[in-house]
């Protein structure tokens, strides 16, 4: 099927390799000259773009060379651009309700300095519709709005050395809307890992998310105040950076696929840097892949490279000018952006959303530009 331009199961078992943490150092040193390319050019992409707070965060393991869009599935597919308008309001808007939960893989271990290794800890921040007033910020602890559930699941993956605080804008649009967001902390890539974040231990994050899923879908570490929320027929997984890598690999490699995910969703993603690209399945979910132009740490050949690769339906938002993580963090328009096309395509795979819907959000003239194969 020819792209179009829109206007505006479980995984298998990790191999042995993959479960100790450590790689050869000689990966490591070619890691570090890619940071240092990754370092000059952007120099040249501040000078330029004026964008320099936006290599706050990074995921070092791909080339930092190019930055035009990705493309679409072919040269000659029709294209219509028109400016995004304002997104309808939702039926409903949610107060949004946190929670902290503490889970533990007992089938895998973790590997600490010194050779310590111990179970694996998750720490989860859990958003919820919540019956409590809000004003729009999150309420701890506050009783979950059971009305209108059990409401879609999305679990989402933060990037390489940074917490899940600066995503929150961008997950409370999502649990104001109808749905249940868990973002786990990753073990070893979190910010005060023990010895300092390891981002070899990404190989081991999409069963992390796996588990994720399974305990807030009935496993027997579900927290009571949770229990009967989620829906468990209806999940997406979502990520920036390393998280994207992760959530790709959990809902379409082979290795690690999860056959309970139904859409995807990948903030400036690639394929996994430690293992080598997969066949995409034919009976994958749903895919929207995000990508700014400007992004030197995960730059836009990384997302087409999966782009092209993924069957549809797939969709592809390309925000002209975009680094790595302020589009979904904090800056304007773009952060707005993503937040109406991401509502959109999780309506439209989760819930009752329409495709009309999705066509009538993420094209903004000079601003953004959504393509995508139904």
């Amino acid at each position: 099927m020819a792209s179009v331009s829109f206007c505006h199961h479980g995984p298998r078992p990790l191999p042995s390799a993959m479960t100790t943490g450590n790689r050869p150092p000689r990966r490591r040193r070619r890691r570090r000259d890619r940071r240092r390319a990754g370092a000059i050019t952007a120099i040249v992409v501040v000078i330029v773009a004026a964008v320099g707070i936006a290599i706050a965060t990074r995921s070092d393991g791909h080339s930092a060379t190019a930055t035009t869009a990705p493309g679409t599935t072919s040269a000659t597919a029709p294209t219509t651009t028109v400016t995004t308008p304002p997104p309808p309001p939702p039926a409903k808007t949610y107060s949004v309700g946190v929670t902290t939960i503490h889970l533990v893989d007992s089938s895998r271990t973790i590997l600490l300095p010194d050779d310590i290794r111990e179970l694996r800890p998750l720490t989860v921040i859990v958003r919820y519709p919540t019956t409590a007033s809000s004003n729009g910020a999150d309420v701890q602890n506050a009783s979950p709005d059971h009305s209108d559930g059990p409401y879609p699941l999305v679990v989402f993956g933060h990037g390489f050395n940074i917490s899940t605080a600066p995503y929150a804008a961008l997950m409370r649009s999502w649990v104001r809307a109808g749905y249940v967001v868990a973002a786990p902390i990753f073990p070893l890539e979190r910010p005060d890992a023990p010895g300092g974040p390891n981002e070899n231990d990404l190989v081991n994050q999409p069963a992390d998310m796996s588990f994720v899923i399974t305990q807030l879908t009935g496993g027997n570490q579900e927290p009571s105040s949770l229990r009967g929320l989620v829906d468990a027929s209806h999940i997406a997984v979502a990520g920036h950076s390393d998280g994207g890598d992760t959530a790709l690999a959990v809902a379409y490699d082979p290795r690690y696929r999860d056959g309970r995910v139904d859409a995807a969703m990948i903030f400036s993603g690639a394929y996994d840097p430690y293992v080598s690209p997969f066949a995409f399945p034919a009976d994958g979910p749903p895919l929207l892949a995000v990508q700014g132009t400007a992004d030197v740490v995960n730059p836009a050949a990384s997302t087409r490279q999966f782009y092209l690769a993924a069957h549809p339906p797939k969709y592809l938002l390309t925000l002209y000018g975009a680094a790595h993580l302020p589009p979904y963090s904090f800056e304007q328009p773009q952060l707005s952006i993503v937040e109406h096309t991401t509502l959109a395509f999780l309506n439209l795979y989760l819930a009752k959303g329409s495709s009309s819907a999705l066509r009538a959000v993420g094209t903004m003239a000079g601003v953004s530009h959504l393509a995508g194969v139904p």
